[in-house]
């Protein structure tokens, strides 16, 4: 890779992407203004828009969304007639979650065994230092040969849908000829990978009530109905025997046809315990890109510590469904309702709400700007072809912008790759995937430009 002068420019870039990620990464900005000050979001913001004032970037902004967050803006002119390409991020991030079981504190990038620690270094505040890499080497190598718009959104992992709704009100802004979406990652450490299909989310919060109040359950227990009884059941009713979804209407039989993930790999990947069985039936590439899948986030009943004999009067649980490609998320939650309702014993009273919801997104990989970065990533990648992989998670926008421009081309990469460890503790970038991926985004708009 590094006769390219491209490559040579990005390695000579690293110090200073390392510095500009470890300013990033001090931004503690989790959009969930409980638990951390506005301020920090806003704080990240700023950096973002100042960076691409920085870079020559024209009408930047930072857009008020309707959830009450900012996302960033950003316009690069290119030649007199050149293609645009949309180039997307988000720079709020997860929470930390237990900051004591971080190695090395969660808001300061930390270099460690090759990797940068740090909350955010992949997902996804190294996904814009990503963009800003690839547009700077181009600079340095003839010029940008192509419009840029970037959006840098700031609710991204709250899922409070502001950018999708500020999109739809104004749909002139983010035109583009193709779009990347910079929030994903390579199936492997050094095996380049777009994705090519996101499965679809929708949120279900179920209440269940049988008694006006909690009742001693040595008086009462055996004849007086129990909510969270009737909760367990209603659960329970969701998956099949081996563990695989079972919602009443909904088909879950689909198959992936493209990249295997090997069972030994993926239980390696999620940190299975020895014995464990992994859930499902079919491959596990059916199971986290072709299939509806149902998650129990939580349920709200007494902690064990506390508790008292009791029967109890009410109990609620919000319930996850991923949504495959080519099904409908709002159908799929409907049946999800359904399901609940239905499946609800002893007559007990059920209310379902629909609290969230996102549609599923397939790419078309046969477009030109599939041909263009398959090329540049066997640059960047030498001797590596570009695969295609699913994605078990959900990216709402996606369908947002395929809807709003279905001309467009729509491509998935980035930075988070298994060993990053997103959402989780002691998240991490490899340097290496940012220099190389750099590269890729760079090579990639001058092969499209060309094409």
């Amino acid at each position: 890779m590094s006769s390219n002068p491209v490559a040579e420019t990005v390695a000579s870039l690293m110090p200073r992407a390392q510095a500009e990620l470890t300013e990033l990464v001090a931004f503690k900005s989790v959009a969930d203004f409980d638990q951390y000050p506005r301020s920090e979001s806003e704080g990240a913001a700023n950096w973002v828009a100042d960076a691409l004032r920085a870079e020559g970037f024209q009408d930047v902004a930072l857009l008020d969304t309707p959830d009450g967050t900012q996302s960033v803006y950003g316009f690069l002119p290119g030649p007199e007639g050149a293609k645009t390409v949309l180039l997307y991020a988000h720079y709020d991030v997860q929470p930390p979650l237990d900051e004591a079981a971080w190695t090395t504190p969660a808001f300061e990038l930390t270099e460690r065994d090759g990797r940068w620690y740090g909350r955010g270094a992949a997902d996804c505040k190294g996904g814009f230092i990503m963009h800003l890499l690839a547009l700077r080497a181009l600079k340095a190598n003839g010029g940008v040969p192509v419009g840029v718009k970037v959006i840098v959104e700031g609710s991204e992992e709250q899922g409070t849908g502001g950018l999708e709704q500020y999109a739809e009100q104004h749909p002139a802004l983010l035109t583009a000829d193709t779009i990347v979406i910079g929030d994903v990652g390579n199936f492997r450490l050094g095996l380049p990978t777009v994705t090519s299909t996101l499965r679809g989310m929708t949120l279900v919060r179920v209440q269940i009530d049988t008694l006006e109040g909690n009742l001693h359950s040595g008086q009462f227990g055996g004849a007086a109905p129990d909510a969270l009884g009737a909760l367990i059941r209603v659960l329970d009713s969701l998956r099949a025997e081996d563990g695989s979804t079972t919602i009443d209407g909904l088909t879950g039989d689909a198959r992936w046809d493209g990249l295997q993930y090997e069972e030994e790999a993926f239980r390696k990947d999620a940190k299975v315990l020895d014995g464990v069985e992994l859930i499902g039936s079919g491959t596990v590439a059916d199971r986290i890109w072709a299939r509806p899948a149902v998650t129990v986030l939580g349920i709200d009943c007494p902690p064990v510590v506390g508790a008292t004999p009791s029967v109890q009067a009410g109990a609620r649980a919000l319930v996850s469904l991923r949504v495959p490609p080519g099904v409908d998320a709002v159908e799929a939650s409907k049946l999800l309702q359904a399901h609940l309702e239905a499946r609800t014993p002893w007559g007990a009273r059920v209310s379902t709400e629909q609290i969230g919801q996102g549609q599923p997104f397939r790419a078309d990989t046969s477009s030109p700007a599939y041909t263009a970065m398959a090329e540049a990533m066997a640059v960047a990648y030498p001797g590596e072809e570009m695969q295609s992989a699913g994605q078990g998670g959900s990216i709402p926008l996606c369908n947002t912008l395929a809807s709003l421009y279905p001309h467009a081309e729509i491509l998935l990469i980035g930075l988070s790759e298994p060993k990053a460890q997103i959402h989780a503790v002691n998240e991490s970038v490899s340097p290496d995937e940012l220099e190389r991926l750099s590269v890729t985004e760079a090579l990639f708009l001058q092969k499209y430009a060309a094409s």
